[in-house]
Formats: C-alpha cells, sequence, structure tokens
C-alpha cells in the first residue's frame, strides 16, 4: 500500500496491543492486509531483524535511552549517549535508518533553557554514531511534560546548536494542529530535514472548545482517550490536516521515507479489532492521498 501522491510506503507504529505482542502473528497481519512498513519501539537489535527478514521495512525504531540524555547529572548523560550509541550501530546494521525520539528531560521542574543546553550537549555527542551509520535521528513534537524540541522555536534553535544533518523531524501533523501551528507551513520550514512521518492527525472540537475553554480541565465533562475536551488525536481522515498537501510537499522536495499510521484515536481503541480496523482505515485514506 502507497500514497497516491509520492508513492510513500505506508506503515504503522507498533505500540503492543494485545495482538501486536507476537510479531510473527503481527507480520502476517501486515502482510496480508498490503502494508509495508512497521515502526518498531525500543527492541530494536530484536525485532528489526524479523520485521526485514519478513520481507518488511522498518519505518524508525526508538532509541533506548531517553530522559537521561537530558539529565543534569554528566555521568548519566555520558552513559546515556554510550548506550544509544551502540545501539544506533547495531541496529542501523539491520538497514534502520531512522530513531525515533521525544525530548523530554529527566527533571522537567528545572529551567527549559538549563535542559537545553544538556540535550544539546548529549545529542552533539551522539551526531557522530549517526553518521558513521548513515543514519537520522527523528525528533517527534510531541508536547509532553518538559519536551524540549515540539515548536518551531526549539527546532530550529536545536538544528542550529547541533547543526549536523543527522538530527531530523519525524513530522506529526497532529501535535502541531493541537498546538495551534499552522502543520503546512512547519512543514515548508522543515522539509529538508524531515526524514519520518507519522500518519496522525488532530481535531479541534469547536463546541467544547466553548463550553470548556482550553486552559482548565473540566469539571463535570470527560475528556476524550488521547486527547482533552476541545481536541482529540484522530487517524488521517478524521482530522483537519490536509494530507493530499503534505504529500505534495514531501513529493516535491525528495523525500523518501514512509508515512506510518500511529494509532492513537479514542473510537479506535478498546478492542483489537477495533485497533486493527483503525489502522487500516487510516491506511487506506492515506492511500488516497
Amino acid at each position: 500500500m502507497k500514497t497516491r501522491t509520492g508513492n510513500f510506503p505506508i506503515g504503522w507504529r507498533r505500540r503492543n496491543f494485545d495482538w501486536e505482542k507476537n510479531l510473527d502473528s503481527m507480520i502476517e497481519w501486515a502482510k496480508a492486509n498490503e502494508l509495508e512498513v512497521i515502526d518498531v519501539g525500543r527492541d530494536g537489535e530484536t525485532s528489526a531483524k524479523t520485521v526485514v527478514d519478513a520481507g518488511l521495512k522498518v519505518g524508525s525504531a526508538d532509541l533506548p535511552v531517553w530522559q537521561e540524555m537530558i539529565s543534569a547529572d554528566k555521568g548519566k548523560r555520558r552513559e546515556a549517549v554510550a548506550r544509544n550509541a551502540e545501539y544506533i550501530k547495531n541496529v542501523a546494521a539491520l538497514g534502520v535508518r531512522n530513531f525515533f525520539m521525544c525530548m523530554l528531560p529527566a527533571d522537567a521542574s528545572r529551567p527549559r533553557a538549563e535542559n537545553f543546553g544538556y540535550m544539546v550537549e548529549s545529542y552533539g555527542e551522539l551526531a557522530p554514531a549517526f553518521e558513521s551509520s548513515s543514519a537520522h535521528l527523528v525528533i517527534e513534537g510531541w508536547p509532553g511534560p518538559g519536551s524540549l524540541v515540539c515548536t518551531p522555536e526549539t527546532y530550529g534553535a536545536f538544528f542550529e546548536q547541533v547543526p549536523s544533518k543527522a538530527m531530523g523531524v519525524n513530522y506529526d501533523p497532529s501535535h502541531l494542529v493541537r498546538m495551534g501551528i499552522d502543520p503546512l507551513r512547519f512543514l515548508r520550514e522543515f522539509v529538508d530535514r524531515v526524514y519520518h512521518v507519522h500518519g496522525k492527525d488532530c481535531y479541534i472540537i469547536q463546541e467544547n472548545l466553548y463550553r470548556y475553554g482550553n486552559l482548565q480541565e473540566p469539571t463535570f465533562g470527560k475528556p476524550f482517550a488521547y486527547g482533552s475536551m476541545h481536541w482529540r488525536y484522530t487517524i488521517p481522515g478524521h482530522g483537519l490536516s490536509d494530507w493530499i498537501e503534505i504529500c505534495t510537499i514531501l513529493k516535491d522536495n525528495g523525500y523518501s521515507g514512509a508515512i506510518c499510521v500511529e494509532l492513537e484515536d479514542h473510537y479506535f481503541d478498546k478492542t483489537d479489532e477495533a485497533t486493527q480496523l483503525g489502522i487500516l482505515q487510516g491506511a487506506r485514506f492515506l492511500s488516497g492521498c
């Protein structure tokens, strides 16, 4: 399965739903449904080989050590860099080129600028490991607790201070829509750093935005799973992003990677059948874009 615009392979991000825990049967399901790519987690040293040996592609593998890369403890940062460097070497040897990360600090209560400095130091030291393996760091801009790279300001500052072209973007428009950042403008600005794409979207619920605003938790209302009261993450096709334009921008700028559905959707979450349907609905929508 590929996108109509750009001919980008389509797959999904493995999240360890019950049916995904058996890797062999999960791969058979992927093949039966014409999905070509799987994003794996921090187990890339084992799972990536199984995926590749089965004739599929690995879109990305998570780096194994996250928060310790952005720790005030220099020793912990040094150990994290060494562990991640070894992992990159081992997993890249299997043909994996993208390594996923959200920039979450060990201590989110520290000043953001201080944590940003620790991050720049660590990833500056890790950059040669990516370069020597012809691999990329793909940073997702999830605006979680203390997350340091998720806006144009912080992506731009990071790439300026760690200029290696191995440092890149995992483009996921859902987080940008949620934050009120134009996802197409962002893509045009950073497209030369986009090495991987998540097929996920976001819907802003205007009636709930009126009723509850966007600064407080509801008093009586129940928030959406994978969302709040006035927004929720969705599969592609159920949100606000223009996926044909996204694919066009990627195509026009020489993107050669995949688009992998990341299933975080209130309405496709309760059973194995629902999660499989959500992935396939998102993938089939993308195939028409």
